[in-house]
């Protein structure tokens, strides 16, 4: 998998949200990996997130902390 930096953009339902990876040229749909939503850790528009990215489609992703 594929990491990136990128800044939370807008809260989706369904616990997605999306993110816009730095240099703002691709925007990807992300949903919380199990750590993140264990710990309770709330998204809020603004905050810098590490994504991984899923091999196949590059426009989906898990966020995997909040930096």
């Amino acid at each position: 998998m594929t990491e990136a930096v990128g800044t939370v953009m807008e809260l989706l339902p369904s616990e997605l949200v999306k993110v816009v990876l730095e240099g703002g040229t691709h925007q990807v749909i992300a949903h919380h990996a199990d750590p993140v939503r264990r710990n309770y850790v709330r998204l809020l528009v603004g905050d810098r997130v590490r994504v991984a990215l899923m091999p196949r489609d590059q426009g989906r992703g898990r966020v995997l902390e909040r930096l």
